[in-house]
């Protein structure tokens, strides 16, 4: 078997919804990236009534038991995470490459107050729940001993403009490229979830 060292890199692309993530596998380099992978992840519990928006399911809920739900729904998509991601990363690994890395859209960034201020403002209902999905995909990356880039969804192309030495619109046209051998579902999801793979594989060959 081949030694850690020498094996062929690939990099995790997460975008996450609410209750499922895309995630796409990448190998090669900017100027030749290689799809290894393309799935979509469930990482919400069905059998868990509001789990896809444990929020607004929270919402009209006395506190106690907003607060029991979310607790809930957290604890069962942070093992969902965990068993996908571990099943993407066990599978690349089976082909033979070593997973350096993953790379996780975010958002604004701004931190979250506590539960009580998010249930009374719609706004950051949506904001929280974006985050509970991001943060569990996170943590499952980084029980994988994955070191995570984030970076927000609205500055990646810049970032990626700057990290891989390719002008935007070379990188648009080759990730548009990129879907059609593998065929749909080739959206905005896998795109921007591979250009992400791309900035955390270009961040492993620094390291």
């Amino acid at each position: 078997m081949p030694k850690k060292d020498i094996l062929p890199r690939a990099a995790l692309g997460f975008r996450a919804h609410s209750g499922w993530a895309a995630v796409v596998v990448v190998s090669g380099t900017a100027a030749a990236p290689v799809i290894l992978d393309r799935r979509r992840i469930e990482i919400a519990e069905p059998k868990v009534r509001g789990s896809k928006q444990p929020f607004h399911a929270a919402e009209p809920l006395p506190f106690k038991d907003a607060e029991q739900l979310i607790r809930r729904c957290t604890k069962s998509t942070n093992g969902l995470a965990e068993r996908a991601v571990r099943g993407v990363v066990d599978d690349a690994q089976g082909k033979g490459y070593r997973v350096a890395g993953c790379g996780m859209l975010t958002a604004s960034g701004r931190p979250l107050p506590d539960l009580a201020a998010i249930l009374a403002s719609h706004a950051l209902i949506h904001a929280a729940e974006g985050e509970m999905f991001r943060q569990a995909l996170i943590r499952a990356s980084e029980g994988c001993g994955l070191p995570v880039t984030k970076v927000r969804e609205r500055e990646l192309l810049e970032r990626a403009e700057t990290a891989l030495r390719t002008p935007a619109e070379k990188l648009q046209r080759r990730l548009a490229d990129l879907g059609r051998p593998l065929g749909p579902p080739w959206t905005q999801d896998e795109k921007l979830a591979t250009l992400a793979a791309l900035l955390a594989l270009s961040s492993s060959l620094k390291g």
